[in-house]
Formats: structure tokens, sequence, C-alpha cells
């Protein structure tokens, strides 16, 4: 408990320690881990009933199926949906209003795998059988439909992938107000040729006689 208590603080800027047994996220994963254990043995209802009782007392709903690795944290929590399918790695971080959720009826693995340091901002929706690899990130109100490489960053609806030269992203950092957008770039390229070429595109002057 101390590890994860640690990991929170690294995490969380705004987290002290006597203030941790308040996180909503601290219950919401404990009961999980009930209600995935008795999911796993295969005893029906039990785990459901207890999902549903920790989505009424935290404002997150992690379905029993869901696996889920060590030190994962949600920061503020409401409004998070987890679906049933779903594989999350270690030291993973996702923000309120995040789904990881599925597309259709198909039966089977539906959900995402959230590979070790990934984050997710606040109203993120990750969905479908896609992979999000390590340490990668996804910014604020991004829709995300198709895999994600490591160490890049995914904004936009739907997203987009941003590789971040090529370098290791640090752990657990997402600058939320200073987010990359891939169209704005393309638009600013496509500008700055437009005006380089203009000359080229003008017509040129008749000789007098």
């Amino acid at each position: 408990m101390f590890e994860y208590f640690k990991s929170i603080l690294d995490r969380d800027p705004a987290a002290r320690w006597w203030e941790l047994p308040l996180y909503p996220s601290l219950y919401a994963i404990l009961l999980h881990r009930v209600a995935h254990f008795i999911w796993v043995i295969r005893i029906p209802f039990i785990p459901r009933l207890i999902s549903q009782i920790s989505r009424f007392l935290t404002g997150i709903e992690i379905h029993p199926g869901a696996k889920v690795g060590k030190y994962f944290f949600i920061d503020h929590g409401m409004g998070t949906v987890i679906g049933e399918t779903c594989e999350i790695g270690d030291y993973v971080t996702i923000f309120q209003g995040v789904t990881l959720g599925g597309t259709g009826k198909d039966k089977g693995k539906r959900h995402p795998t959230l590979r070790d340091h990934v984050v997710v901002a606040a109203g993120a929706k990750v969905l479908g059988n896609i992979e999000l690899g390590e340490y990668a990130k996804v910014g604020a109100n991004a829709v995300v439909v198709t895999n994600v490489p490591s160490h890049s960053t995914v904004v936009g609806v739907p997203g987009r992938v941003v590789t971040l030269r090529g370098q290791k992203l640090k752990g657990h950092e997402l600058d939320h107000t200073n987010l990359p957008d891939p169209l704005l770039r393309r638009l600013e390229h496509l500008e700055r040729d437009l005006a380089r070429h203009a000359g080229s595109y003008a017509p040129k002057p008749k000789n007098k006689r």
C-alpha cells in the first residue's frame, strides 16, 4: 500500500499523504479487485453487484471482467467507464470522464489494451479492440479508434498520432494546455507554401507597345 500511495504522489501534484484516503479511485480499484476475483471463479451476479455499488459510491464504473495492473490511478475519476475486456498495464493513469469502451456488438476481445505507463487525459474515448503502447499519451477529449505506438501522443477527433522526435517520454507527464495539433501544423505548412509560391501564381504584366 505504501508503494501505491507513493505512485499516486509521484503523479498527482495536488496529492497529500493525509488526503489519499479520500480519493475515490482507491475504493473503486479495491472493490474492482474483489469483484474481479469473484468474476474469475465464475460466481454469478455478485461481481456485477459490487461493480454497481462501487459506481454508486465513487462515480467510477469498472466492469468486473476488466484486467487491471499494478499502481493503476484514476485522477478525480467521476464519469469514468472501463469495459469488460479491457486490459490495463502497470502505472497507468487516466483522468475523469474517460471511456475505455467497445464498438459494435462483437463478442470476444472488444475493448482496448493499455500498456504500462499510458496516460489518458480527461474526457478522452478509447474505443474498440485496439492497443496503446507503453508511455503513449491521449489528449483531452480525443477519440481514439486505432492502435497507438509507444512513446507517442494522440490528439483530436478522430485521434491523430504525433510522435515526439522518437524520444522516450517521461513517465506520467502530459501537458494538457500545450498538446500538439497535427492538423493545425499541416495548415500552417500549406499557408507557408502558398505564401512562398505566391509570386509564381501572379499574372505576368503585358508588354506595352
